[in-house]
């Protein structure tokens, strides 16, 4: 059974979720629905970008991918279907992909349009799918492209003994994510010695393995998941008792080695 998940900012309690759904189930009976999320931030494709890159590697090769985020809103907005390491991903041209891959990935298509209407997705969306669980040549899907948009983000600076990062994201739990990531952070220390520092707090100098390698209401940072630094309060709300939020700075000093 085909699996198509959905990533999108439609929320809970608009119509367009279920016509979404009801439009691919009408057209492409037997699907197998998995909602990842429908609760990202309306508009905000960075959000977006973050979580899906940590999940979509999750399900097994040939599930397709639609990722609906800040797409209906714009005018002549352009769709996108894309191949990418035995999955498949359907979405607007408006960024996001460019902020999930790290390059634009060869085989991408933009889907035909189709009378113009608010809620095109409707029709879009369950043909694009219909094309792909039907075995059709991948390439018969629209017409090739050679550019997507593209999306400047926050990137860390870097100095010989420093690291100056960003906030970008504060998850469920209020800790806080940089994109400071654990091959950046190795390479730029070499083993040194650090401190992490924001805004005015006590620097951190250790890293952490789990949120309980400290006594609970202690500060740490560690790697996650994603191998990003994180700051964290044990058992507690960094986000919040920090006073961090997104593109808020932090920074990695690193210790100066002698002459």
């Amino acid at each position: 059974m085909p699996i198509v998940t959905l990533t999108t900012d439609f929320g809970w309690q608009d119509p367009y979720l279920p016509r979404i759904k009801g439009g691919i189930l009408r057209q492409n009976a037997g699907i197998n629905l998995v909602d990842i999320t429908h609760d990202i931030e309306c508009y905000d494709i960075v959000q977006t970008a973050y979580l899906f890159r940590n999940v979509w590697g999750s399900f097994p090769e040939g599930t397709i991918h639609l990722v609906s985020v800040n797409d209906f809103y714009q005018a002549d907005c352009r769709y996108l279907a894309i191949s990418h390491e035995g999955h498949y991903f359907l979405g607007p041209d408006n960024g996001l992909f460019s902020l999930i891959f790290q390059e634009m990935p060869a085989q991408t298509f933009e889907l035909p349009a189709v009378e113009q209407h608010p809620l095109q997705l409707i029709d879009i969306y369950p043909a694009a799918i219909g094309h792909i669980v039907s075995g059709k040549p991948f390439n018969a899907i629209g017409t090739q492209r050679e550019a997507i948009e593209h999306r400047i983000t926050f990137q860390p600076v870097l100095g010989p003994a420093y690291i100056r990062g960003t906030v970008i994201r504060v998850d469920h739990f209020d800790n806080v994510v940089t994109n400071i990531s654990k091959v950046l952070f190795e390479k730029v220390g070499q083993g040194r010695k650090f401190k992490l520092v924001f805004k005015r707090h006590e620097a951190i100098n250790n890293l952490c393995l789990q949120y309980h390698d400290v006594p609970v209401g202690e500060t740490l940072c560690l790697f996650n998941s994603s191998d990003l630094l994180e700051i964290a309060i044990n058992m507690g709300k960094a986000g919040s008792l920090l006073g961090l939020k997104v593109e808020d700075t932090v920074q990695v000093d690193f210790e100066l080695t002698s002459a």
